[in-house]
């Protein structure tokens, strides 16, 4: 049987979705809340299947899922959230992912992708796909999310740089794309359209 490990910093999140894939047949399953205790459980349990959040209390679910395509080639990484904005998919597969699902999409659609990512984990599926390769050129990188998370905490150049381990010139290099991409030409611009462009929260 697969192992999976589902990573949600909500605890009802997580017992929802251990007691509905429990009822799909999977019975070896892990919980982690945070980034630091899914790095600690992947670790440990060589999961098969992750199933991520994208906004953790210490970091973004894509860094997370970054890592683990850097240390594995044969996990699958399923990206679960409530916001199925073409930008997500977008962020979700240039990470790494194997899949993206909207929570209010059904079970069985996760069922389907968690299947999916343990049958081909370096591919990607996601509903809409389509449109969103129509519209690739406006879509933000997984980098690029990182820094809006940032941006949205009120974080300096320098905090950027430091928090996300890259050097300020690189940091402004990605505000430029981010401006240009969202159509703004300043900070508080970029946090205001991430929110009417529905680029925020879970």
């Amino acid at each position: 049987m697969s192992r999976l490990l589902i990573v949600d910093d909500h605890a009802l999140v997580r017992e929802g979705l251990k007691r509905a894939l429990t009822h799909e047949g999977f019975s070896d399953i892990t919980e982690a809340s945070s980034v630091l205790e899914a790095r600690a459980s992947i670790a440990a349990l060589q999961p098969d299947v992750v199933t991520i959040d994208i906004n953790l209390p210490d970091g973004s679910g894509f860094e997370l899922v970054s890592w683990i395509r850097s240390i594995s080639q044969e996990m699958g990484v399923v990206v679960l959230t409530l916001n199925d904005h073409e930008n997500y998919i977008r962020a979700a597969m240039k990470a790494g992912a194997s899949a993206f699902v909207c929570k209010s999409e059904p079970i069985p659609s996760l069922v389907a992708a968690i299947k999916h990512s343990l049958v081909a984990p370096l591919s990607f599926s996601a509903k809409g796909l389509e449109k969103v390769f129509k519209n690739t050129h406006t879509l933000l990188t997984a980098r690029e999310f990182d820094l809006l998370a940032q941006l949205e905490r009120g974080q300096t150049t320098a905090q950027i740089s430091k928090s996300l381990f890259i050097s300020p010139a690189t940091v402004k290099t990605h505000l430029a794309s981010i401006y240009r991409k969202l159509e703004v030409t300043n900070r508080t611009a970029a946090i205001h359209a991430m929110h009417e462009q529905g680029l925020s929260g879970k």
